[in-house]
C-alpha cells in the first residue's frame, strides 16, 4: 500500500519527478570506513574468519569517462594487486543504496569464495555515490564499471579468469557488460535479486498498468539483456524477496538466459538484502566456488 501511494503522489504531486533520480539513493562520505563503519550495513553479522588483511586491501581511484562527462570514481581492491596477471577476479557491482561501507562485507564474503583470500574482489562506487564524482546516471554506471574492468585488464587480468556479479541495481551494469562487452569480455555473470526491467520495477511497486516511461528514463532490461549472454550463468534469489519479486523480477531473467549453462538458487527465507545470511554464509561461498571451478 505504501509504495501504491507514493507512485500515485508522484503522478499527481509531481509530474516532471522521474525514476531515475529515485533509484540511485547514494550518500556523500568525506571517507571509507570498511571495518570500522559504524552506520548501516548489509550481512552486519558476517563472522571475523572472513575478515580481510590490511595488506589486502587497497584503495584507489580511477577516471571514466562518459561520452566526453570524466568523473573521479573511487575503487576498492581485496586481494594482492600484483597477482591479478595470475587471479580469478570478481567484479562486485553493489546495489543503489549508499556507499562501499554499506557492501564491504559482501566484498569480503566473495574474497573468501573457495578458500580464504583465494579471489581477488574488485568493487568501485558509481559516480554520485560514496566519494565518486559526478551525477548517477544508467550511461554513467556502465561507463564506470568499465573504467573499472579497464583498470584489471592493464594489470594483466585476462577475460577467462574476470566474473562479473551484479546485486540489485548492480545486475544491470554486470548484465550489460556481459551481453555486450567493452574492456573485457567476463568469462561467468553472476546475479543476485535481479530486475527483469525498469517497466516491471514500476508496475510491481505501482500496482498500475503505465508504461515505464511515465516515470523514468531509464532504459535497463536485463530479461532483454540477457538474450545476448552466452557465459555461464549463475542466478540467486530470495523466495521472500519484498522488494524485486523472485517471479516478476528473477525469475523472468532466469527463463530468458539462452546461453551455455545457468544455474538457480531460490533462498527460502531470503528478503532482498539478505540472500547471503539467509543461505548460511559458508553454503553461499561454496555454492559460488562449485560454479566458477565447474564452469
Amino acid at each position: 500500500m505504501k509504495k501504491l501511494l507514493y507512485f500515485i503522489s508522484i503522478i499527481t504531486l509531481a509530474g516532471c519527478l522521474r525514476l531515475d533520480s529515485n533509484l540511485y539513493n547514494s550518500a556523500e562520505i568525506t571517507q571509507y570506513e570498511l571495518d570500522n563503519y559504524t552506520g548501516e550495513r548489509e550481512i552486519a553479522d558476517l563472522p571475523s574468519e572472513y575478515n580481510i588483511p590490511s595488506s589486502l586491501i587497497h584503495q584507489f581511484t580511477l577516471i571514466s569517462n562518459d561520452e566526453g562527462e570524466e568523473a573521479k570514481i573511487y575503487g576498492i581492491y581485496l586481494g594482492d594487486t600484483t597477482m591479478i596477471a595470475t587471479d580469478t577476479v570478481i567484479m562486485y557491482c553493489h546495489g543503489n543504496k549508499n556507499h562501499m561501507d554499506l557492501y564491504w562485507n559482501r566484498a569480503k564474503l566473495l574474497a573468501n569464495v573457495g578458500g580464504k583470500n583465494r579471489y581477488g574482489v574488485l568493487m568501485i562506487d558509481y559516480r554520485g555515490f560514496g566519494m565518486s564524482e559526478g551525477e548517477s546516471t544508467e550511461s554513467g554506471m556502465y561507463a564506470d564499471v568499465d573504467a573499472a574492468l579497464a583498470w584489471l585488464k592493464e594489470k594483466g587480468l585476462s577475460n577467462d579468469r574476470l566474473a562479473l556479479y551484479g546485486f540489485s541495481l548492480g545486475s544491470a551494469p554486470a548484465t550489460e557488460l556481459t551481453a555486450h562487452p567493452r574492456a573485457m569480455t567476463p568469462h561467468w555473470l553472476l546475479l543476485e535479486s535481479p530486475f527483469a526491467s525498469a517497466e516491471v520495477m514500476v508496475q510491481d511497486a505501482s500496482q498500475l498498468a503505465l508504461p515505464a516511461s511515465y516515470f523514468t528514463n531509464l532504459s535497463i532490461n536485463n530479461a532483454e539483456e540477457i538474450e545476448w549472454v552466452q557465459q555461464p550463468f549463475y542466478w540467486l534469489h530470495g523466495v521472500d524477496d519484498d522488494f524485486l519479486n523472485i517471479e516478476t523480477h528473477g525469475q523472468v531473467v532466469f527463463h530468458h538466459y539462452q546461453g551455455s549453462y545457468k544455474e538457480a538458487h531460490k533462498i527460502n527465507g531470503g528478503l532482498h538484502n539478505d540472500v547471503p545470511r539467509a543461505m548460511g554464509y559458508a553454503n553461499y561461498a561454496e555454492s559460488i566456488f562449485s560454479f566458477l571451478k565447474n564452469n
